[in-house]
């Protein structure tokens, strides 16, 4: 099968972490509005969103077309994927812990996203520097801690290997979180230098992820979209340490 991915195509957001599932599962995939070209591409994605003939409408992208499903939400995507490709555990008990992580590392991606967004998506950072400084301080001292503490703190429970979140091998959570730390260290440099020396295992993990090969293959390729002033992630050196 070759999956259809539909994201906007020059933005990492809430796609990448389904791109790095389908890379580390070495999974054909065409990424459909890259390919297409911005424009052309763009279209495509909205034709799923509005087309008339569509009868099951994903709400907003990412989605992904396998065959005849089409199936939208990042967080259900993987899920998919996860059992597909060996990326998630077999029982359905380790399923839905792991998707029940997935989902906090949503709300987590949402809380960054607020940093430089508080008020409204539809305004430009600059209609809202002086709240975002107020909600990233407040995200910086309380919930960043919080989300990382509670997610290294799994791992030192997990109780077949303290190298991943779930289970003795790799999920797609891991892959997720990677994908986190890695945005938050581009967007925050100042204060993650800081959390790293109070979360090493999250560190090692985001190392671990890098230096797999397929990851690092795709990561030196022009298929990883850098981070940018657009996405999910977005460095404001002002807000760095605010």
């Amino acid at each position: 099968m070759v999956y259809e991915l539909y994201y906007w195509p020059s933005i990492q957001g809430r796609g990448e972490f389904v791109r790095l599932a389908l890379e580390e599962a070495d999974a054909s995939y065409i990424d459909v509005a890259r390919k297409a070209g911005s424009g052309a591409g763009e279209a495509r994605i909205m034709r799923w969103l509005t087309g008339a003939s569509v009868t099951r409408p994903p709400f907003a992208p990412p989605f992904l077309k396998a065959g005849r499903l089409v199936i939208g939400q990042t967080a259900n995507i993987l899920m998919f994927l996860g059992g597909r490709h060996g990326l998630a555990p077999q029982a359905q008990a380790g399923r839905l812990w792991t998707n029940g992580l997935q989902l906090t590392v949503t709300d987590f991606v949402a809380e960054v996203h607020d940093t430089h967004h508080p008020i409204a998506s539809s305004l430009y950072y600059e209609d809202q520097k002086k709240e975002a400084r107020r909600c990233t301080a407040e995200f910086l001292k309380h919930r960043l801690p919080k989300f990382l503490g509670y997610f290294e703190n799994v791992m030192a429970r997990n109780s077949r290997s303290d190298r991943y979140l779930v289970g003795a091998s790799l999920s797609y959570v891991d892959l997720s979180l990677f994908q986190v730390i890695a945005g938050l260290t581009y967007a925050f440099p100042r204060a993650m230098a800081k959390a790293a020396r109070r979360h090493r295992r999250l560190f090692s993990l985001h190392e671990r992820v890098r230096e797999r090969p397929r990851i690092a293959a795709y990561l030196a390729s022009a298929r990883r979209i850098p981070f940018n002033q657009d996405g999910i992630f977005r460095h404001y050196a002002e807000l760095d340490g605010a």
